[in-house]
């Protein structure tokens, strides 16, 4: 079979002959992948930048797909840890971590919303008890997850959804995709802090997707803006494009009723990642949210690497 082989990790996959993966035992399966995300969570694992990642290789990359099994059931898998990925003709998975899809569900879609949907969606049923009626920021709201936890936060009701990023036409989108009010983090600091904490005042959670200096700027604008101090704040880390750590002032914990949590691989289990999978799939396929997304063959891998760097829209290799 053909698949996307990392042979260093320097550069990006390329192209070419890999043995067919065989099954190890009854709870796994051989399946023909319809659709696999190059999401930026690949991109770590491609190049071995990832908190999980080894130094193993060769391998292939990506993390979860859409595929048909020999059963004949349209489903959609997150893979283990694996050097194994979904990035090929044919790849394993256990059937324990997939779910059967409607045959209405179009792959593409599938494969592109569901890891960057997937971050908010468990976060906010998992990670925090997400009441109907609070109040949601999101950092890093004109990016693919950040895109879609505006629409999730929405879907659950949030009473107001502040969508806070870079890029003036792309934060112009965000009212449409139920944003209620937007911040733009670009300028002076302080500028940026003084717009950041008056939309940011009565906020009863954060969506980040930035950590680095940007949340720790940002933590201090929402904390020193906020009306009244002792209500609850929780703050959500799930991603780190700004910077791997943040210098949080402890002012900022001590001066507010503060607490700051993450979301991702081991924080939240992998079964109760799948439990909340079905619910997901299904507001997918009944076009729920403005999906952004662009097939292209698994063939030319190398320049989907190159086309998805620096843009929100969602590249899928297709086999």
């Amino acid at each position: 079979m053909h698949a996307a082989v990392v042979t260093s990790f320097d550069s990006a996959p390329r192209y070419q002959e890999f043995p067919t993966p065989v099954r190890a035992d009854d709870d796994e399966m051989l399946i023909d992948v319809l659709a696999a995300g190059l999401h930026p969570r690949v991109r770590s694992q491609a190049d071995g930048s990832h908190y999980t990642s080894t130094d193993e290789l060769p391998l292939v990359p990506g993390i979860d797909g859409v595929g048909r099994g020999p059963d004949g059931l349209l489903r959609y898998f997150v893979l283990p840890d694996t050097t194994m990925g979904a990035m090929a003709e044919q790849t394993i998975i256990d059937t324990r971590r997939s779910v059967v899809l409607p045959e209405s569900s179009d792959p593409v879609a599938i494969a592109a919303a569901m890891n960057p949907a997937m971050s908010s969606w468990v976060a906010l049923r998992r990670r925090v008890k997400f009441q109907a009626g609070q109040n949601v920021l999101v950092l890093a709201a004109t990016g693919n997850a950040g895109r879609m936890a505006v629409q999730i936060a929405r879907l659950f009701d949030a009473n107001a959804v502040i969508g806070a990023g870079r890029g003036a036409d792309r934060l112009a989108e965000l009212p449409a995709l139920g944003a209620s009010d937007t911040v733009l983090l670009e300028g002076d600091p302080a500028d940026v802090a003084h717009r950041l904490g008056r939309a940011a005042t009565d906020v009863d959670v954060v969506i980040d997707y930035l950590w680095g200096e940007p949340t720790a700027a940002a933590m201090v604008a929402v904390v020193t803006a906020r009306a009244d101090r002792a209500k609850p704040l929780t703050w959500i880390e799930i991603g780190s494009v700004a910077g791997p750590t943040a210098a949080i002032p402890s002012a900022a914990l001590r001066a507010a009723h503060l607490q700051i949590v993450g979301s991702g691989q081991g924080s939240v289990s992998a079964r109760e990642i799948i439990a909340e999978l079905p619910a997901l799939a299904e507001q997918i396929t009944n076009g729920t949210f403005d999906i952004d997304a662009r097939p292209m063959p698994l063939a030319d891998v190398e320049r989907a690497w190159t086309d998805s760097a620096g843009t929100n829209q969602r590249i899928v290799l297709v086999p």
